[in-house]
């Protein structure tokens, strides 16, 4: 949900500030099929079939390893502008999946509110007794009576940003140096 809000947020704001799409295209990013193929493993991870018919060992595995993937397809991007920013977000995600052995745990308060009805699937967050590094877990709501109701991370929001930034950044380079300079 985040991923999508940043995308969103990122392209108006490159539009308003009068950037371009082509500008968009231009960027090049390194080790996209290694974030793609993280990306895919989670999205094939959390859908219905395959979170109900997955072990929790076999889940945490390749929630831990897909993370760990698209980290360090972010980490040879770094020199982009805003990708460092997506890239500490995604290392406080995975700090708090490895330290709580392949799981984000979630507030109980705030997985009801929610309105999250747990079941037997494997999921990307999960109550978990005892967590560990609380602040970087999922400890913030999206309320119920909301579209995209959810729980989150302060990892989350800041991977929202750093997309936001990156595709705004992107899609306006260029343009900064294409207007007159204020008269001296």
């Amino acid at each position: 949900m985040f991923i999508l809000l940043g995308i969103g947020a990122g392209l108006i704001a490159g539009l308003v500030r009068g950037g371009s799409f082509d500008s968009l295209r231009a960027l090049s990013f390194r080790l996209v099929p290694l974030a793609l193929v993280g990306l895919v493993a989670q999205v094939v991870l959390f859908a219905d079939p395959v979170a109900t018919a997955v072990s929790d060992a076999i889940g945490r595995l390749v929630y831990t390893a897909s993370t760990a993937a698209v980290f360090v397809a972010l980490l040879a991007n770094v020199g982009i502008t805003g990708v460092p920013l997506v890239a500490t977000g995604a290392s406080l995600n995975l700090l708090a999946i490895v330290a709580n052995g392949g799981v984000m745990p979630a507030d109980p308060a705030a997985v009801t509110t929610a309105g999250i009805v747990s079941d037997d699937a494997f999921s990307n967050s999960a109550i978990v007794a005892d967590p560990v590094l609380v602040p970087l877990t999922d400890i913030f709501a999206v309320p119920a009576e909301l579209p995209f109701a959810n729980v989150f991370s302060i990892g989350d929001v800041l991977i929202a940003v750093g997309i936001a930034w990156t595709i705004g950044a992107a899609m306006t380079r260029g343009h900064e140096s294409e207007r007159p300079l204020p008269p001296a």
